[in-house]
């Protein structure tokens, strides 16, 4: 039987509620979502566009341990044990808030935001940190006023490291989950334009991420990249709450400094100075943004006087994820396809650094490079300027062949010589049947987009017509060891 994450008194009184029955199993996790609950779990019933007091019976036929409820909520007939409260959104923050109380004060909470790689930063951390103790990290993009209460209310008492990636779009949004969390180190991975339809200029995004450094710990660090052009105004709001500042990038003046980068089609290696010492480790996973992600990682496990070649080693295992970069070959008549899978997120920084690392993958392999792109939103009145810009990037990364859908990648699709354009279609389901006609062996096809763009069918019906054959990326980058050099 697996182990209780809270007793039923325990979770009473950290939620300040009522009890209306009692569980009959361990208390082992939380969900919001009954699609995913797992047995054991505290069903949290958010209200949402739905209301999901809507769903707490079939949370219990899915083998809820518990409900937390409205107090008005009636209950059911198949129901079990709730815990009744004024607001189960503010019981579960107030559950959180217990759950980062009874931590021990050898534990250390680490929290990432940024425009861009805050979670690519964030699994990082969690694997490096793994080879130092017990890791507990926010699930996929977690980063929300839902996410982060839920993630810090998961967290076992026993946790040596915790990783929380904080979200936001609108400012004042980070202020109160940092507060929650109330990390040893903050993160901030870098500043880019992104959210634009709520923020005045870039310099407001700075304003807004710096929000995080409120929730931080006496004597807490911040963990900032000094090549940004807001790293000063970062770097102030952080000494106005007296956090140290461990500056990452290839500035001369970074603390973790990158002095060597070599680029290569599965991954990369680094030469980091880290405060005068040097490092050389090798990256699974390809992209100067990936290497710029390990530079923050490193300067984190500084901040916290770590043993960073023993983390440091978990970095030739990282593979990426589906959605965020996961490769993988499929069939082909006559060979085979090489599909890179970016279609979770996107923004100017991020479909930049993916294109990118679109042109690293060897034409003696895969002779032709495809993208299939998706409009970025939430960028207000910039949005067509910031999508037009982009014609750089896709010459850069000698793309021959730019699939497109959504209103503002038509302006990037018309600027493009005819020979590059393969298809536009106002919504992106429309580019399925045209996309999966186009592609053939040799190909190496790179898929891209907002969210709210729905790429991800795309990738899904690639992989319906061609058949998986591995995962692609696998081979490392180089050897698995960390190496301090003199």
């Amino acid at each position: 039987m697996a182990e209780a994450l809270w007793s039923w008194s325990a979770l009473l009184a950290a939620a300040g509620g009522e009890s209306d029955g009692a569980p009959q199993v361990p208390i082992t996790g939380f969900s919001i979502d009954t699609r995913t609950l797992e047995p054991g779990d505290v069903f949290v019933a958010l209200k949402d566009r739905r209301d999901g007091h809507e769903f707490v019976t079939r949370a219990f036929e899915a083998g809820a341990a518990a409900a937390l409820v409205c107090r008005d909520y009636r209950r059911q007939p198949q129901d079990k044990a709730l815990l009744r409260v004024a607001d189960p959104l503010q019981a579960l923050a107030a559950v959180a808030r217990s759950a980062r109380a009874r931590l021990s004060s050898q534990a250390r909470v680490l929290a990432v935001t940024g425009s861009v790689g805050k979670t690519g930063t964030k699994e990082m951390l969690r694997a490096c940190l793994a080879r130092l103790g017990a890791v507990h990290a926010s699930e996929k993009s977690y980063n929300n006023l839902w996410g982060v209460p839920l993630t810090l209310a998961r967290m076992p008492e026993a946790t040596r490291f915790a990783v929380l990636e904080i979200g936001m779009n609108h400012a004042g949004e980070i202020a109160p989950l940092t507060r929650l969390v109330r990390p040893h180190v903050a993160i901030v991975t870098t500043v880019a334009p992104v959210h634009l339809e709520f923020f005045s200029s870039v310099e407001a995004i700075a304003e807004a991420k710096s929000e995080i450094f409120l929730g931080l710990e006496r004597d807490g660090s911040a963990v900032l990249n000094r090549d940004n052009p807001h790293f000063e105004l970062l770097a102030a709001r952080a000494r106005s709450r007296c956090a140290s500042i461990v500056s990452f990038g290839s500035h001369s003046r970074a603390e973790v400094r990158r002095e060597r980068l070599e680029l290569e089609p599965t991954g990369s290696r680094l030469l980091v100075s880290v405060a005068g010492r040097r490092i050389e480790y090798a990256l699974n996973v390809p992209g100067e943004h990936i290497a710029d992600n390990s530079l923050a990682v490193l300067a984190a496990l500084h901040a916290l006087d770590l043993d960073i070649e023993r983390a440091a080693a978990a970095f030739s295992t990282l593979e990426a994820t589906p959605g965020r970069g996961a490769r993988v070959t499929l069939r082909a008549p006559g060979g085979s396809i090489l599909l890179i899978d970016e279609s979770y997120n996107a923004n100017p920084a991020s479909m930049r650094a993916a294109l990118a690392a679109l042109a690293l993958v060897p034409r003696d392999r895969y002779p032709r490079r495809v993208a299939v792109l998706g409009d970025m939103l939430e960028l207000g009145a910039g949005a067509a300027a910031l999508h037009l810009g982009l014609v750089d990037a896709i010459d850069a990364a000698g793309v021959d062949l730019v699939f497109a859908a959504g209103p503002n990648m038509r302006l990037l699709y018309d600027a493009l010589e005819p020979w590059r354009r393969g298809h536009w279609a106002e919504r992106s389901e429309a580019l399925a049947r045209v996309l999966v006609a186009a592609v053939g062996a040799g190909d190496v096809v790179m898929v891209k987009g907002s969210l709210g763009s729905r790429m991800a069918p795309l990738v899904e019906a690639l992989m319906r017509e061609h058949p998986r054959l591995a995962e692609a990326g696998r081979q490392r980058a180089g050897s698995g060891a960390a190496t301090e050099e003199n």
